[in-house]
């Protein structure tokens, strides 16, 4: 899910302007929440703004927040869990290849626009995205059809993966058949995702009169994806407002929803950067919930009576290594020298909240698939620097990149961490050339074309499969890391072919094994973010995949 995806579309040209969120003191508060009695409109604010109000062009955690409550895929996960659950399909089956998928969809289904939902409707949306062309194949567009499904029905972009859609096939009304080329760790979990919901088929034929265009890395979405009002899905809420420059999405419920309507009429998403001004909106009443609560803060609203759930730990946090970016990089002394170096230990303790764990590996220990025999490189300056001596980079320079203007789940102020990291790689007598770049899209960008030799980056899990950790970084070359090391891409590789899961788990471990032996970056820790609630709401499910569903929400 990323979800708060560490990897993000590239730059949007449509103009954003960046105002300033307005929070007056003038009218009275109710028990902490949004203030002149509207208890008709909930107010939640993200850390960003959402890229898209199509989820199948985004790739990131904010997007897919205000998406997820107006689309729906065929498949979801579980209220508050990981495990995965019926969505616009009731059942779900595959054949033992794995390679045909077949859904028994829900009766009664309408989109926003009045289309009914069908298994004609589903293939539409499938058959879409495979045929898309020209500047929709870049991965910066296109990011998850890629990962779950490969490439397209002509690949225009020499990069793009081999198609792995095959077809899909409305057998009749209410049954759809999907079929791949090769087997894949990827289903039926790239099911559930956000950037694979359904549309109405009415709204992709006007989808498809628009074209996203590039002009070197900026990327220009289709003016549908960036104003209210063609968009289309079957959630329970419906979009109808994107006011840019008050950094706010709003959305209506949907009343002909098929499942529980929303409890709250109006539910609006409001972008406000940092977190003591998130804070501060929800102390003044001005907001009624916001994400990535800053550790520090957590027991602080909590004695002021504020609701504040803790996720389940469902991420990791790492510094990423662009060989590409600096060759010294390439030598494996180096790679562990930085490794030996930071102290991940104290970083979990006095930067990260109550329940974060040192990270081992590239994926947390509540995925299967997480090793224990993996070799660890435990905190010590006096082996960094010996091990620097041997590969002969004494004086040795690096260049590292942190983001500005944001914070993620994993991540809650990257500042102070990479502050602190510096300080470790000095001690180990490596001179650390700062780089701050805002986050998208100069930081995004910088990373994914791997010119930035040290990073600050993270990972939260779409679904529960290791492949979906591991195999985003690790499964081929990678512009991100540029190494090409054919062990560790074979390990991951040969895991995601595995259709016994006890098998794919045990092959998983390998493949982390065969990861940290070769040690590409630096896994930092796994942590479980908190979210916050004004006194007078009652919260939805807290989701540990961040997916939570704001048509839970009610006020007391």
């Amino acid at each position: 899910m990323r979800i708060f995806k560490s990897r993000a579309v590239r730059a949007i040209t449509t103009a954003v302007a960046v105002g300033l969120i307005a929070t007056g003191c003038s009218s009275e508060r109710d028990e902490g929440g949004s203030k002149g009695g509207d208890k008709d409109t909930f107010v939640f604010a993200g850390s960003g703004d959402p890229g898209s109000l199509d989820p199948a062009l985004a790739s990131d955690g904010e997007t897919f927040r205000v998406t997820r409550q107006a689309f729906e895929a065929l498949l979801e996960h579980e209220p508050g869990g990981s495990k995965l659950v019926g969505g616009l399909a009731e059942k779900w089956e595959s054949d033992p290849s794995g390679k045909v998928w077949t859904f028994n969809l829900r009766q009664g289904v309408k989109f926003h626009d009045g289309e009914a939902f069908n298994a004609a409707a589903v293939c539409a949306n499938y058959d879409h995205w495979f045929n898309w062309k020209g500047t929709y194949q870049s991965s910066a567009v296109s990011y998850y059809w890629q990962k779950i499904m490969g490439g397209f029905a002509k690949n225009e972009d020499a990069e793009a993966p081999k198609a792995n859609y095959k077809s899909c096939t409305a057998k009749d009304e209410n049954t759809a058949v999907i079929e791949v080329n090769e087997t894949t760790a990827n289903l039926p979990g790239g099911f559930s995702l956000q950037a694979l919901a359904i549309h109405s088929p009415k709204a992709l034929q006007e989808y498809a009169k628009q074209d996203a265009t590039a002009k070197g890395d900026a990327i220009t979405y289709p003016k549908y994806s960036q104003e209210a009002g063609t968009v289309a899905g079957t959630g329970p809420y419906k979009i109808v407002k994107w006011n840019k420059g008050n950094k706010e999405v709003s959305l209506e419920r949907f009343d002909d929803y098929w499942g529980d309507k929303a409890k709250v009429k109006n539910l609006v998403f409001r972008t406000i950067s940092t977190e003591e001004t998130r804070r501060q909106a929800l102390q003044a009443g001005d907001i009624d919930g916001y994400d990535l609560v800053s550790p520090a803060d957590v027991t602080t609203l909590e004695k002021q009576g504020f609701e504040v759930p803790t996720r389940d730990v469902f991420n990791i946090f790492y510094v990423g290594m662009s060989q590409g970016a600096n060759p010294a990089l390439k030598k494996p002394e180096v790679r562990q020298a930085i490794t030996h170096a930071i102290d991940r230990e104290s970083l979990v303790k006095t930067q990260l909240p109550e329940g974060g764990k040192v990270g081992t590996q590239f994926m947390p220990d509540t995925v299967a698939g997480y090793s224990d025999q993996v070799k660890t490189y435990p905190f010590d300056t006096a082996k960094a620097k010996g091990l620097l001596k041997q590969a002969g980079e004494e004086k040795l320079s690096v260049e590292f990149c942190y983001p500005t203007e944001v914070t993620r789940p994993y991540m809650p102020a990257p500042q102070d961490l990479f502050e602190l990291m510096k300080a470790d790689l000095e001690k180990a007598g490596i001179t650390v050339k700062p780089k701050a770049m805002k986050w998208a899209p100069d930081y995004l960008d910088a990373t994914e074309s791997g010119s930035c030799a040290l990073h600050l980056l993270g990972w939260t899990g779409d679904f529960n499969d290791g492949y979906n950790f591991i195999g985003t970084w690790f499964a081929g070359p990678d512009k991100q890391w540029g190494f090409k090391e054919q062990k560790v891409f074979d390990a991951v590789n040969a895991a995601s072919k595995v259709a016994d899961t006890a098998g794919r788990t045990e092959a998983y471990k390998k493949a982390n094994e065969a990861i940290m032996e070769y040690v590409p970056g630096v896994p930092i820790s796994s942590s479980p973010p908190a979210i916050a609630f004004a006194k007078n709401v009652n919260p939805p499910k807290v989701s540990p995949l961040t997916q939570e569903n704001f048509a839970e929400v009610s006020f007391k």
